[in-house]
């Protein structure tokens, strides 16, 4: 069995090691219940994984399909009501179908456009979202959206359909996707806002944020939150607006105002997390910056406690010494140090490595690091 974790809000980065559920605190199953980890119950979800699985790639991992349909058997000694079930349900299905969609366009680097859906069009911030999807395709990217107006529709007019995904919530007031991505095989409907939100995240290689409302306030707190916890992949937040005069304080200036004199401030973000986002002056901008993120860094993972950061070009000796000399206060012991794959990875291996035992935490150092290392020219 790998060592090598997957992060479940991203498809790219891996940070916490898989841990088991700890059922303890959980109410005794009833005594006249057969118990779902009887070797008979046991050895019958082990055949039908077998019926099923006939035939397909030893890489499947069988060990996990038995854990999930364990879970859910178990569902049945608790006494989980109508309610409860129905949700379960929904949320199995729901990502089974959205993770099958995506599956078919894994390659393409995605980018998730957050905004709002009341901003009409021919505003700057729709004629940015516009300009800035359709700079992000040029340069074979693809795009997510809420599939609804206003941003949301701007984002998909930029790229065009055939480079749109469309990840819609089903809502009594926003009842249709926009006519860009409607009836497209791209778009998927869901029923909860929190399975919604993990496809956005999931599969984004990157986050744009254009002005919104709670919606997309929600959606940018819980991206910093998630990485700057560890929880996400590394990607860049940008955020960009169309309205961007000297001497007017915009909107993401205002949003910049409130993290540095209120959060900052009271001590209740590091300066560190202040590299976990950045406003760009234009779509041009914006643009520059993803693909400058991506100019030589190209994925992570743990490998038990080594973060393994993957990068497209080799580092010179004397740049590898000088991330030690910068960034030493991440290292929990060793060094910063050139490395080929670990024992345990199983994905691009031809990729060179810089590896170090991390502390697991300022990941907004982490952040900076990364930006430091795409300055560096290849050996």
């Amino acid at each position: 069995m790998s060592d090598e974790h997957e992060i479940p809000h991203t498809r790219r980065t891996e940070i916490l090691p898989e841990t088991p559920i700890d059922e303890a605190a959980a109410p005794p199953e009833h005594p006249m219940q057969k118990r779902v980890d009887d070797p008979a119950v046991q050895g019958g979800i082990d055949d039908l994984i077998e019926m099923v699985c006939d035939g397909m790639p030893e890489k499947f991992d069988k060990r996990l399909a038995r854990e999930a349909v364990t879970a859910c058997l178990k569902l049945i000694p608790d006494g989980r009501d109508t309610g409860e079930l129905k949700l379960m349900s929904t949320v199995i299905k729901e990502l089974r179908y959205a993770f099958r969609v995506f599956a078919e366009y894994a390659e393409p680097m995605k980018c998730t456009i957050f905004g709002s859906a009341r901003t009409p069009e021919g505003h700057p911030d729709y004629d940015a979202a516009v300009e800035f999807g359709r700079l992000i395709a040029e340069v074979g990217w693809m795009v997510i959206t809420g599939a609804g107006d206003g941003i949301m529709k701007a984002g998909h007019v930029g790229p065009g359909r055939d480079a749109s995904f469309g990840v819609a919530i089903r809502l009594p007031f926003e009842t249709t996707a926009n006519e860009i991505i409607a009836g497209d095989e791209k778009l998927i409907h869901f029923r909860y806002f929190f399975t919604r939100k993990l496809m956005f995240l999931f599969h984004a290689d990157a986050v744009v944020l254009f002005p919104g409302g709670f919606g997309t306030m929600d959606e940018a707190y819980e991206t910093l939150t998630l990485i700057q916890t560890g929880k996400a992949a590394m990607m860049p937040i940008v955020m960009v607006e169309g309205i961007n005069k000297p001497g007017i304080r915009s909107y993401w200036q205002h949003f910049d105002s409130f993290v540095r004199d209120t959060l900052l401030e009271r001590g209740m973000v590091g300066p560190d997390d202040l590299n976990l986002y950045y406003i760009a002056q234009t779509p041009e901008d914006a643009a520059r910056h993803i693909e400058q993120f991506y100019r030589n860094y190209h994925s992570s993972r743990y490998v038990r406690d080594e973060l393994v950061i993957r990068v497209k070009h080799e580092l010179r000796d004397e740049d590898v010494a000088s991330l030690h000399e910068d960034f030493g206060v991440l290292v929990k012991k060793g060094d910063i140090h050139k490395s080929g794959p670990l024992k345990g990875e199983e994905t691009n291996l031809d990729l060179p490595r810089i590896v170090f035992t991390h502390t697991r935490y300022r990941f907004g150092l982490v952040r900076a690091m990364i930006d430091r290392i795409n300055t560096f020219d290849p050996v």
